[in-house]
């Protein structure tokens, strides 16, 4: 059993003061966290983390879930998700981390949905040769005095390594950007508020309002584009954050539920059952194991 965190919170870090322009390159047998980030314990980044190993092994937990990488293979840790290490065996490759303002919302559900385990990636070899690529680049360009030039190259580079790992997600001739896309855009901005407020905005109408759009016309372009309507989205959002704390924290499922603004225990009990099909208390042992 991985060591849990008693604190009541879980730790969580920003991204390194090494970090030029909101990103920050790193070779894995080099890539030393930045003083009291403790990466063998359960924590949070405000950050993503995109890893590309090319060789070797890493063995994390993500979400209270064991997850392992053999190389060559790609993972993407999303901000808020909580993390550990938990071993690894020679790894060689790439880790990459960035602020989510430079992730394109086009691009947030794919790589957020499709990179969050690692994936079975078609014709891996001229992939991983392209990603290294990109990935040498922007450790050089990281070298250089930073400046609005350097900076924008940065940015370029590191949208072409989104895209190109979005190419093997999705693989086949780009979409047009049709009107749809005005519903993904909006799909993205509800989960943009519903990381910011899922323990305060319990009720679709208040997301729908801060969007300026109806609530019906909301849920459909989520449903549309997610397949869950957007109360769905909203449990489970609140039911995750649960699951994080239940396992990283020693918190009672009272003060867990207040925390994610239910005030009837019994109430934040339910859905949580009703969601998991586990009690709280059934979660954390069995998270534990």
């Amino acid at each position: 059993m991985p060591s849990v965190n008693a604190n009541s919170h879980v730790p969580r870090y920003g991204l390194s003061p090494l970090a030029k322009a909101d990103v920050l390159v790193r070779t894995l047998p080099q890539a030393a966290p930045a003083a009291g980030h403790d990466s063998a314990a359960p924590h949070r980044d405000t950050h993503y983390l995109f890893v590309l190993l090319l060789q070797g092994e890493l063995h994390l937990r993500i979400d209270f879930e064991a997850v392992s990488l053999v190389g060559p293979a790609v993972l993407l840790v999303s901000p808020g998700q909580v993390h550990q290490l938990l071993g690894t065996a020679q790894p060689q490759g790439w880790g990459i981390s960035f602020e989510p303002r430079l992730l394109e919302a086009e691009a947030q559900l794919l790589l957020e949905r499709g990179l969050a385990r690692p994936p079975q990636l078609a014709a891996p070899a001229p992939f991983y040769a392209r990603a290294a690529t990109l990935l040498r680049l922007l450790a050089d360009c990281q070298a250089d005095t930073p400046d609005a030039h350097t900076s924008r190259t940065q940015h370029a580079l590191l949208t072409a390594l989104l895209s190109l790992v979005a190419s093997q997600l999705a693989p086949g001739p780009a979409r047009p950007r049709l009107p749809e896309t005005r519903g993904l855009l909006l799909a993205g901005a509800f989960e943009d508020l519903l990381r910011q407020h899922y323990a305060q905005w319990k009720q679709p109408a208040q997301y729908a309002a801060a969007l300026a759009i109806s609530g019906t016309h909301l849920n459909d372009m989520v449903k549309e584009h997610t397949g869950l309507s957007v109360s769905t989205h909203i449990q489970q959002r609140t039911v995750l954050e649960a699951k994080r704390l239940l396992y990283a924290t020693e918190r009672s499922a009272k003060e867990i539920g207040y925390a994610l603004g239910y005030d009837e225990p019994v109430y934040f009990g339910k859905l949580f059952k009703k969601v998991t099909g586990l009690t709280p208390q059934q979660f954390r042992q069995h998270s534990r194991e």
